[in-house]
């Protein structure tokens, strides 16, 4: 056998089916496409359809949750309050709220207040207000011998659940 003499197997190559021409090919009229509906006419395609197989979106696990009434705070750690403060951006003697962060630059947007947060080192003696603060971002401004302030409402502790009286007989 030379290389001038390699062919394909026998009916390794099919020609392609011409469709919708005349009822004698057996794939006239609707070309195999059966009767009317999206199904028949060009253009259909099934959004995530991947011809049968798993597609992506359900092949990837499900992850997270976004609760609707979470709320959005503007984020300040305490280390960039302390640069606020040495630059004097921020007067440590006077109270210190979200109104006053803002017009420092501290915050970009006021949202649904400040959450203190307590990365770098806080050695000033402050008196804050805001929203929602860590429990090391309180206890660091207590160290420091300032007060704090939260002005948002705690989460609720869920109620005890009524005990059932129990059967007497």
């Amino acid at each position: 056998m030379r290389l001038n003499e390699l062919r394909d197997n026998k009916g390794a190559r099919k020609p392609r089916t011409r469709v919708g021409r005349g009822i004698g090919s057996g794939k006239g009229k609707t070309a195999g496409r059966g009767h009317k509906g999206a199904k028949s006419r060009s253009g259909y395609v099934v959004k995530g359809f991947e011809g049968g197989q798993m597609p992506i979106h359900m092949r990837l696990p499900k992850r997270g949750f976004n609760p609707r009434r979470r709320r959005d705070f503007a984020i300040l750690n305490l280390g960039r309050l302390q640069e606020a403060i040495d630059a004097g951006r921020l007067d440590a003697a006077k109270p210190i709220d979200g109104d006053v962060l803002l017009a420092a630059g501290l915050v970009s947007k006021a949202r649904d207040g400040v959450r203190l947060l307590a990365k770098g080192e806080l050695k000033a003696k402050v008196s804050l207000r805001v929203a929602a603060a860590s429990k090391a971002a309180a206890a660091a401004v207590e160290k420091a011998g300032g007060v704090l302030e939260l002005t948002a409402p705690a989460k609720p502790v869920p109620a005890a659940a009524p005990e059932t009286p129990k059967d007497a007989s």
